[in-house]
């Protein structure tokens, strides 16, 4: 009995690999293929000609390089949000679990439940907010509200709780140490595993941000990767001579993933240990 529901455990891990590996497997393969290929060719097998370079070619080249301009926009709200989220999480995870304070079980209870409304439902009243402050169709649009990370506060929480001994506190303060040196020089040492998964859940979050950017933005120049791209394959699917575009929208589509993917390869130890620390609470 046992070993027929390892089996099957197996079976269903190995379709939910195949589902998020193919859709990958099919990018990587497609940027390869020029425009004809793409539609004479099997999905996941290499076309007539291995057309990468030229493909990569059409993409940095295109509208003189547009391409890198929405990379660099993308990395800037990406990064920026990263680390404002992170370290505003932080601080706040940190309060909520090694002070007591008025209201800080409410506070947390609205945390909470900011988790649970999808970020669709905010983004038009968000727009109105910066609509009024005039900062729509400005990198500050997409910066500030990628730093409010609810569900990274709740992390660090739990993981603070556990990962911060109050002992080592108590004895900070002994020793005459303020209540900002010890989160300096204490809190953030501990809290390094939690910190990183908090960073890449928002890195990779404002990434492939799509819809805020949409509503916010009305400048090519200031466009993230994710509306970029969308804004090519419009105009690929509109016809009028512009099928070309096929093959560099697909290729542009692997190439924005590649940071992430390195992203991940190199953290990924830190992340594990995140979250394997802070779903554990004592």
């Amino acid at each position: 009995m046992t070993r027929r529901r390892s089996t099957l455990l197996t079976v269903l891990l190995w379709l939910v690999a195949l589902y998020f590996v193919l859709p990958l497997a099919w990018l990587a393969l497609s940027s390869t293929k020029d425009n004809s290929d793409l539609f004479t060719s099997f999905g996941f097998w290499f076309g007539d000609r291995f057309s990468l370079a030229d493909n990569l070619r059409a993409v940095f080249e295109f509208r003189d390089g547009q391409y890198l301009r929405w990379t660099l926009n993308t990395a800037i709200y990406a990064f920026a949000g990263a680390t404002g989220a992170s370290l505003l999480a932080t601080m706040a995870g940190y309060a909520f679990a090694k002070y007591r304070f008025p209201g800080d079980k409410l506070y947390f209870s609205v945390i909470l439940g900011a988790i649970m409304i999808p970020l669709t439902a905010l983004a038009l009243p968000t727009y109105l907010i910066f609509n009024a402050a005039n900062l729509t169709n400005t990198m500050w649009a997409i910066i500030v509200p990628s730093l409010v990370s609810p569900f990274g506060v709740y992390l660090m929480r739990v993981y603070a709780a556990d990962s911060v001994p109050d002992a080592l506190i108590e004895a900070a303060r002994i020793d005459g140490a303020g209540e900002l040196r010890i989160f300096a020089q204490i809190g953030l040492r501990l809290l390094g595993p939690g910190i990183v998964t908090v960073f890449l859940f928002t890195l990779v979050a404002t990434w492939n941000n799509y819809f805020l950017p949409l509503i916010m933005l009305n400048s090519s120049d200031l466009y993230p990767l994710t509306v970029g791209l969308a804004q090519q394959q419009a105009a690929s699917a509109a016809g009028g001579g512009s099928e070309a575009l096929f093959s560099t929208v697909i290729t542009g589509s692997f190439v924005s993933v590649v940071p992430l993917v390195i992203a991940f390869v190199f953290l990924q130890r830190y992340w594990q240990s995140g979250l394997g620390a802070g779903s554990v609470k004592g």
